[in-house]
């Protein structure tokens, strides 16, 4: 007798865990916790929520229906999370779902239940569907601050300014393509301010499509925006880039912050680039024998030809009057031939800093660089180009 009463203590823990039909209570059991803070949440703000749910009974299938989530804007934070644990000495299974929700208005909203779907199995090893509700929950929510433009709650921002060159060192005729990078914590990427106007007194402005993408971490959505503009000086001294500002608040501090990208000076360097300096300078120069007596007899022509022209000309810097002779002439071809456009640009402007103002060649370069950074028009003619640049005093 007292062998049987021991195997039927032994056996007592097995029939509590066994399978059956009937769900006790304290075998399934799902809430919703929402993170605790300091303050009142307001209108837009990021408010981190998670659903877990303890099980103990095996589970063959499920599914998490939430509910219709009226008044918040939401995102999921990640996959489910399963796992086995023990809990005061048993074994259990967890879940945890983790959520950002937003809410749309100020008020008394409210978190409906949730609703898992659970198919468990009975004595016969058959299955059956269950459900689970978690009790609804509600938020206190205050109103966002009166007057904002664009309403901008983060946990935290990192704005970084990028320039593909030095924008006070371009070479003639080069542009600068410039990339602000905004990175937030708390707030998807709709919710970044939009991309502003870029503006200058005197620069050529083309502003890009802007991007945005967002990564999940269970602190919130991270939320990235990249700005994009190419700025090209429209003269040939330099044009300032002016300051471009928004406003944003701050979750953590509780205060109203504003993000200034301050204003920037884009210039042509002083100096011809080097690579176009060391084909300018005439080598020629320092040929001996024939060569020389060549040289000679093409200034000596390139005088007669002045005298005729009534224009003074003089050395080598008359064969730079004459496209064969002029290496500026035959850099233009070749990054013609090549459909090089930019190295035509540069080889243009340098030809109009070394030979002086032309207000034909101005136009050219203008419709040059329509074409060329302009987005709404084709491929531009290079080889047209260079014929009628050259053409052109």
């Amino acid at each position: 007798m007292r062998g049987l009463l021991c195997l039927a203590l032994l056996l007592w823990p097995l029939t509590l865990s066994a399978q059956t039909r009937a769900v006790y209570p304290g075998e399934l059991s799902l809430w919703v916790e929402v993170e605790e803070t300091a303050h009142t949440p307001l209108a837009r703000e990021m408010v981190l929520i998670t659903i877990k749910g303890i099980y103990r009974r095996h589970i063959t299938r499920e599914k998490l229906v939430q509910p219709d989530l009226d008044g918040f804007s939401w995102t999921q934070l990640g996959n489910d999370d399963w796992r086995e644990e023990r809990l005061n000495g048993e074994k259990v299974k967890t879940f945890t779902r983790r959520m950002a929700v937003y809410p749309d208005r100020a008020g008394t909203l409210t978190i409906g239940g949730f609703t898992h779907v659970l198919t468990l199995t009975d004595e016969g090893d058959d299955w059956f569907e269950h459900k689970v509700v978690s009790p609804p929950i509600t938020l206190e929510v205050a109103p966002a601050p009166p007057g904002q433009d664009w309403w901008f709650p983060v946990k935290t921002l990192r704005v970084s300014d990028q320039w593909s060159n030095a924008p006070d060192q371009l070479a003639p005729g080069e542009g600068v393509l410039r990339v602000i990078r905004i990175e937030a914590l708390g707030v998807t990427p709709e919710m970044i301010p939009p991309m502003p106007e870029l503006t200058s007194p005197s620069a050529m402005i083309f502003a890009h499509p802007e991007k945005r993408f967002v990564e999940l971490s269970p602190e919130g959505p991270q939320s990235y925006a990249f700005w994009r503009w190419t700025i090209r000086p429209s003269n040939d001294t330099s044009t300032i880039v002016e300051p471009i500002s928004f406003g944003y608040f701050d979750t953590v501090g509780r205060t109203e912050q504003t993000a200034t990208i301050s204003a920037q000076r884009v210039a042509y360097g002083t100096a011809v680039p080097q690579s176009i300096t060391a084909q300018t300078q005439p080598a020629a120069a320092t040929l001996p024998g024939w060569p020389m007596a060549l040289l000679a007899a093409a200034v000596g022509f390139a005088g007669v030809l002045g005298t005729v022209w009534g224009r003074h000309m003089q050395g080598v810097a008359a064969l730079q009057r004459f496209a064969p002779f002029d290496p500026l002439a035959r850099q233009m071809r070749r990054a013609a031939r090549q459909k090089q456009a930019t190295g035509v640009r540069r080889a243009a402007a340098a030809m109009l800093l070394r030979d002086g103002p032309s207000e034909r060649r101005s136009q050219l370069l203008h419709h040059l660089d329509r074409a060329v950074f302009s987005p709404q028009t084709g491929s531009p003619e290079l080889m047209t180009f260079v014929r009628a640049y050259l053409r052109r005093r």
